[in-house]
């Protein structure tokens, strides 16, 4: 630690109060009042130190000859630094022991700067003992910090005499400069005691102080002690000095936790009572203000700054009911990056002040529109041929990120499903953002579909069907399509649809499992030429034709494929007889709409159930 030691006489002042009495013998002719302190002391040394008392006391003594007055009284309640600078100040001027640190030399600067202590009032005054002073402090990342925290008492003065600049240009160069080359010591040496043989050697002198970690975040916790004025002009100064986003991020993110307490804990509806009493001396509206100056300073480059961390600091802005820009801020920057974001950190509470959900839909959903106009724009043109999407291999690189988006929705519909209060609409316009194409599967919409009509159970057929029309029956796993053919909750239309899907899909397999089958026995029976490496030769001299290796993996896989066939049959015979038990416990239904025209006439049980034993699933066989 930088440390300057003045003078070499012993105390020579008795406090009395807010008093300070100079007991060297001398008589005190001058009273000076800092603040609330008066000093009384003799000019003499005062006038041998300081420009700005002799021009005082001169005047003062030349309008006592005209006054008649007894007394010099002289007031400095813009001394920078006030009365303990001053009493510094005194001890210095009178030769008392003085001690100058990281911690009072900035006060005494500007208070000797105040105060025209030049080396026109003598050698070695506190102008140059306190600059001699500081450049130390510049060479040392500690004390450069100590020095720093202590210009908020005198920031005007410390401004003009580019004190604050100067500091926090030398702590910007340490802290992009490879800790591993530099090493810049960080510790007190005076608060922590090493053995001589554990001490760490800074630039080749020996020192107290233990060495830094070598990571990108050992300055963190230093600087996060900083107000967040000189705060913020340091990360400015270290990002011109080329940082990498990624760490000034970090580092933010760092500060925010460690003043916003919101940001370390998991949000809640309770979190407006949490707000002011989570034991921290910022106030609500002081905070707000905080945050909003911390989303200023975030690097806005893409995924330099985790999804999480972006949506955590989204929460605590409702909370704190920031201003619209900054809320509209961090929607934009998780939109950017939404395939980063995980399920958890998506489910915001609304925190509006008319509740209806429980969780912000209205946010999520602009969330995820500003992800979809990114996407899209970002994107490479694609062919649309009947629903389906002709893409490039870039273009399967830009549809990953949807794809992981698409998921991610799934499993947010899934949640706010359970809610009694989500309304249709809503539901319906969340799950429409994302285009049928990049869902290759669709069995997360139907979970989340599924969920909310258990949770809905009063909607009626039509809305029931209008929600169906969110997912693809052909689209379905089998597990899905399995679960959808026996689930009451479903439109009866929507259940055929999956069974006749089912089937089509069926048919086609095993279409093409047979025709498979046919070329390889034809293969079989193909003449074979002398070249092929599958005749091995006779004990006769003769060539025998024998099954190759290939062959009877053929001939194996075969045998596989008829009994999957079989077993398919089965399931589809069990889901016939399924659905002819499901068709007697719905209401008949016409394949006309009600908007043809048409009036349907009324018919009696026997005549409902003749038609629906009509529908039937048609497998082929092994014969066909």
């Amino acid at each position: 630690m930088a440390c300057m030691r003045l003078g070499s006489k012993s105390e020579a002042f008795h406090r009395d109060g807010n008093t300070w009495l100079c007991t060297t013998g001398l008589p005190s002719d001058v009273a000076i009042e800092v603040g609330d302190m008066s000093f009384h002391l003799h000019k003499f040394p005062l006038l041998s130190r300081s420009g700005l008392l002799e021009k005082l006391i001169e005047e003062f003594n030349n309008g006592r000859e005209e006054a008649g007055s007894a007394s010099c009284v002289l007031e400095l309640h813009d001394l920078p630094g006030g009365a303990k600078a001053f009493e510094l100040i005194a001890k210095f001027c009178y030769g008392v022991k003085t001690e100058l640190s990281a911690s009072n030399v900035v006060s005494l600067r500007c208070a000797a700067e105040y105060l025209q202590m030049t080396e026109d009032f003598g050698e070695g005054n506190l102008i140059s003992q306190t600059e001699s002073l500081l450049n130390e402090v510049f060479s040392n990342w500690g004390d450069s910090i100590k020095a720093l925290e202590t210009c908020e008492e005198v920031q005007t003065t410390a401004e003009d005499l580019h004190i604050v600049s100067r500091l926090i240009d030398s702590l910007a160069m340490k802290a992009c400069a490879d800790p591993s080359l530099f090493n810049w010591p960080t510790t007190d040496q005076n608060d922590v005691k090493i053995s001589p043989k554990n001490a760490a050697l800074w630039n080749g002198i020996c020192s107290d102080t233990k060495p830094l970690p070598l990571g990108d975040d050992w300055w963190f916790d230093d600087v996060s002690f900083l107000s967040f004025p000189l705060y913020k002009r340091l990360i400015l100064a270290v990002e011109a000095r080329g940082m990498k986003p990624e760490t000034i991020a970090s580092s933010v993110i760092y500060y925010a936790k460690k003043y916003l307490p919101l940001m370390n804990t998991q949000t809640s509806l309770n979190d407006f009572n949490y707000v002011n009493n989570s034991g921290t001396n910022i106030s609500e509206s002081e905070q707000r203000t905080l945050l909003e100056e911390i989303v200023g300073i975030l690097p806005y480059k893409k995924g330099v700054t985790s999804s999480k961390c972006l949506l955590r600091l989204l929460r605590v802005a409702m909370i704190l009911h920031v201003s619209p820009s900054c809320r509209e801020n961090l929607e934009k920057r998780v939109g950017t990056q939404l395939d980063q974001a995980l399920l958890v950190d998506l489910l915001i509470p609304n925190m509006g002040y008319s509740v209806e959900t429980l969780y912000d839909i209205e946010c999520v959903q602009r969330i995820l529109d500003h992800f979809m106009t990114v996407s899209v724009e970002s994107s490479s043109p694609c062919i649309v041929e009947e629903g389906q999407v002709v893409t490039t291999e870039n273009n399967n690189d830009t549809l990953a990120p949807m794809t992981m988006v698409a998921n991610l929705v799934d499993g947010y519909l899934a949640e706010v499903a359970v809610d009694v209060n989500m309304k249709l609409p809503k539901f319906q316009a969340l799950a429409s953002v994302i285009p049928d194409y990049v869902r290759p599967l669709d069995d997360g919409i139907y979970n989340a579909i599924d969920v909310y009509l258990k949770a809905h159970p009063w909607l009626t057929d039509s809305e029931r069907e209008q929600l169906c029309r969110l997912m693809n029956c052909q689209k379905l796993s089998l597990e899905a399509s399995t679960h959808a053919a026996q689930n009451e909750r479903l439109p009866l239309r929507v259940i055929v649809q999956v069974l006749f899907f089912e089937q089509l899909r069926l048919r086609t397999s095993i279409s093409g499992w047979f025709f498979v089958s046919d070329n390889l026995e034809n293969s079989q029976n193909l003449p074979v030429s002398t070249g092929n490496l599958g005749l091995i030769p006779r004990t006769d001299g003769c060539r025998q034709m024998e099954p190759t290796k290939d062959q009877r993996l053929a001939s194996v896989d075969d045998h596989d494929m008829r009994v999957r066939v079989l077993e398919i049959e089965k399931e589809c015979s069990n889901m016939k007889k399924e659905l002819q038990k499901l068709t007697k416990t719905k209401k008949s239904w016409s394949l006309l709409p009600k908007s043809f025209g048409f009036r349907k006439k009324p018919q009696s049980c026997s005549q409902t159930e003749s038609k629906r034993s009509n529908i039937r699933l048609v497998v082929p066989t092994e014969s066909s």
